[in-house]
């Protein structure tokens, strides 16, 4: 059942809301699919791209700190990941992570406001 996951069609939305920027919409989508499963192998790995999301909710509203809560509970929450998860690229999602921690922190701005979107993407089935 697990893999059938990466087909699955909130799986698959989460992406799409994502990188339209309607980053609440990707965290309750994604969260309808978590939360039966939020005990299994999987459990962390949904609540790391939940938060990240749910992180950007935050930088649309212009809130630094909670969103910067967010990406490090994100970050602690994917590291037991391989690679390549669910169709993921989980060190790409790692890499996303850390520069927009970066510019909150080093940088003290929000990015959102000032320069491109992130953006999370899916490889084509069978890669």
């Amino acid at each position: 059942m697990a893999e059938d996951l990466a087909s699955e069609p909130r799986y698959l939305a989460f992406f799409e809301e994502f990188n339209q920027q309607r980053f609440y919409e990707a965290h309750e989508v994604l969260e309808t699919l978590w939360l039966p499963l939020r005990q299994g192998a999987d459990g962390a790995f949904y609540k790391g791209l939940i938060q990240v999301a749910g992180a950007f909710v935050h930088l649309q509203k212009d809130r630094a700190r909670p969103a910067i809560a967010l990406l490090r509970l994100a970050r602690n929450n994917l590291k037991g990941y391989p690679a390549q998860h669910r169709r993921v690229d989980v060190r790409r999602v790692e890499e996303l992570i850390q520069k927009w921690l970066s510019a909150l922190e080093e940088a003290g701005f929000n990015p959102l406001r000032f320069g491109p979107p992130p953006r999370l993407e899916l490889p084509p089935r069978g890669k």
